[in-house]
């Protein structure tokens, strides 16, 4: 296939993208050339816009311009300092030779501790427990406990009670914490087949179980806002949707980003003796400067830095002192458990490098910054904070 045969195929398939959602050509469609700035911003053109590129223009996925910058380089493949990592994923039970092939990638990136936030309830998560606990390496990883949501007929009346009942039996078990997946406030439903909504008065025996038992609930609420957006030219995830459908929240049966905000919100201040760990950053971290009066307003909750790397790296002055100023609050936390991405993070948190690449183009195509942050917040930030804020934890290894 010629190049122009690949632009003219890519083309049609946005278009129909585009049109599936709901948009009417136009829409999905280039933006017009935006009109000069200032005070003849009417009359003003720039040089070149209107042109038509004389060769064939690249797909969205040929274009991989490499940079001609030259500054100095400091890939980071091991942390500075031992770290928590308060979002991971694991099979429960892991099985043995998983958990040595787990262990040894930590070793390599100076990772201590893992909280396989997949730990299940009842059986699963005593069986997950024994597997640690039994092998090696049981002060490498904890398991936090899940709610089990039915999956058919919804969420009936008197859930919320027998829910809080098992999660107290799970934590007597070993769960460190209980983790809180997106389908709550996404597609969990009550009987009649509505959304059930993160604030809904049926699961608060949760919440208050969980500030009875000091235990933190690490809570995944909504997905990045552009996830909701129009699929079009200027929605900056354009390519993570079309490359992944499970993605796109388009379909009016879902809730809007804000409402699921606002539920959550009201939750965190209606129980405001329970910790709750805001996952992704609270998908605040486009917005510093919001999330900052949010944390100012909800003392009890605690971010997370998992899979959002893109954003507080492309804004390193900003994130810089955001960090700073919420040392005492924010956790590190990785989400997947993919070896060669954690230095990424490392890099950005621990240098002053600039305009390195990102690992995966379709969350980003901006570079990262690197942060430079202090050796006493990189403490809290990748150690101090989970121990102060997870009893239980494994303390051993750790630097005052």
């Amino acid at each position: 296939m010629t190049r122009n045969q690949r632009r003219a195929l890519a083309l049609a398939s946005l278009a129909a993208i585009g049109l599936g959602y709901g948009l009417s050509e136009a829409q999905s469609q280039p933006p017009a050339p935006a009109q000069g700035r200032g005070q003849n911003a009417n009359q003003t053109r720039r040089p070149g816009e209107g042109r038509a590129p004389e060769f064939p223009p690249p797909t969205i996925l040929e274009y991989k311009p490499k940079s001609r910058l030259i500054v100095a380089e400091h890939p980071t493949p091991r942390a500075k300092f031992p770290v928590i990592d308060i979002h991971s994923h694991h099979a429960t039970p892991i099985a043995p030779e998983r958990l040595k092939e787990v262990v040894a990638a930590m070793d390599k990136l100076n990772l201590q501790v893992l909280v396989n936030l997949s730990g299940g309830s009842g059986d699963r998560l005593k069986q997950g427990i024994a597997a640690i606990k039994t092998s090696p390496y049981a002060d490498r990883m904890v398991l936090f406990a899940n709610i089990d949501f039915p999956r058919e007929g919804g969420v009936p009346p008197g859930f919320g009670v027998k829910a809080a009942a098992q999660l107290e039996e799970d934590v007597k078990a070993g769960a460190l914490g209980l983790k809180i997946f997106k389908e709550l406030g996404l597609r969990i439903k009550k009987p009649d087949g509505a959304r059930l909504h993160l604030d809904d008065p049926e699961l608060d025996p949760v919440w208050s179980k969980c500030a009875e038992l000091k235990i933190p609930v690490l809570i995944h609420t909504a997905e990045p806002a552009p996830f909701f957006d129009p699929i079009d030219f200027n929605n900056e995830r354009w390519l993570e949707e079309a490359l992944f459908p499970d993605r796109r929240y388009q379909d009016p049966w879902f809730p809007r980003f804000e409402e699921l905000l606002a539920e959550r919100d009201r939750m965190f201040e209606k129980h405001k003796n329970t910790m709750f760990i805001a996952a992704h950053m609270a998908y605040l971290s486009n917005d510093l400067g919001r999330f900052s009066t949010y944390l100012d307003k909800h003392p009890n909750v605690y971010p997370e830095t998992a899979a959002v790397l893109a954003e507080y790296g492309r804004q390193p002055r900003t994130a810089r002192a955001f960090f700073v100023k919420y040392q005492d609050r924010i956790l590190f936390g990785k989400d997947s458990f993919q070896p060669d991405e954690f230095p990424y993070y490392w890099r950005t948190f621990e240098t002053g490098d600039e305009y390195f690449d990102y690992y995966r183009d379709y969350h980003a195509f901006w570079k990262l910054y690197g942060m430079e942050l202090p050796d006493d917040v990189l403490k809290k930030l990748y150690y101090k904070n989970a121990l102060k804020l997870v009893r239980g934890l494994p303390a051993k290894g750790f630097p005052q």
